[in-house]
């Protein structure tokens, strides 16, 4: 498995990742230092996220390769599906994969998600609008939702 760290507007990312595909994206509280030769099987995403954060791209095309369940591994597949700028909730969600019932369990795959923006957890949010629990953390959650929006917020100086 190999790993490197870059960083970004929001911290510094672990990426892993080898050639079956990226294992896992991570975001980190503390300062990290910059991997300066990025192994080959991890160029394209750090490519792929830098352009994301330099609002040049709206959705990853890298082949994904995470750890999980079944069940984890399906709700993973339906938040890719969430379009840039868009979001739905926990309900909403779970209905989508006809499984209406299954809100924790949906919300519980959803908080496992190893694979930090590239599959797009950070879209769902609670039935009332609210930002709900995000291991990034909300203020990455409110960053993510502002940075896709299309009605940017304009700073008066």
């Amino acid at each position: 498995m190999e790993s490197c760290i870059i960083h970004t507007p929001l911290g510094y990312a672990k990426i892993c990742g080898d050639e079956n595909g990226i294992n896992s994206v991570s975001i980190s509280n503390s300062k990290a230092v910059e991997t300066e030769t990025i192994p080959h099987v991890l160029q394209d995403c750090a490519r792929q996220l830098k352009a994301y954060f330099n609002g040049e791209r709206q959705q990853f095309q890298l082949t994904l390769n995470p750890k999980g369940t079944d069940f984890q591994k399906k709700v993973w597949k339906y938040l890719e599906q969430i379009p840039f700028g868009k979001s739905l909730s926990y309900l909403e969600l779970s209905k989508q994969m006809d499984q209406p019932k299954a809100i924790r369990a949906v919300a519980n795959a959803n908080a496992k998600n190893p694979l930090w923006i590239i599959v797009p957890c950070y879209r769902v949010i609670g039935s009332d609008g609210s930002l709900t629990g995000y291991a990034g953390g909300l203020h990455r959650k409110q960053w993510l939702l502002n940075h896709e929006s299309s009605n940017k917020q304009q700073t008066l100086f």
